[in-house]
């Protein structure tokens, strides 16, 4: 229960850090902005080094749809990903279904 609150607490604060920081899209669908809020978050909460990438390592253990996608998403073969690396993968997954 407490590592629920504390990951909870996590993600209101990165959710409000983000939204101070990150350009908001105008009209944009409060779902989708909800979604995008909560990937931002857990990116946040899986990059433990807090460089903005995530290693096949962080996201196994934070993010396991990224991890079993790793290679997919990290197209360039660098291995790490980044939040818009993510973001684009989940896009073109959503166009495809």
């Amino acid at each position: 229960m407490k590592n629920m609150l504390t990951t909870l607490a996590l993600c209101i604060a990165c959710t409000g850090a983000f939204a101070q920081t990150a350009p908001q899209p105008t009209g944009g669908n409060p779902q989708r902005m909800a979604q995008l809020a909560q990937l931002q978050c857990r990116f946040a909460n899986a990059n433990t080094t807090q460089d903005g990438k995530l290693t096949r390592q962080q996201a196994a253990a934070g993010m396991p749809l990224v991890a079993k996608h790793f290679d997919e998403i990290d197209t360039a073969g660098a291995g790490y990903v980044t939040l818009p690396q993510i973001e684009v993968f989940l896009k073109q997954r959503m166009a495809a279904n």
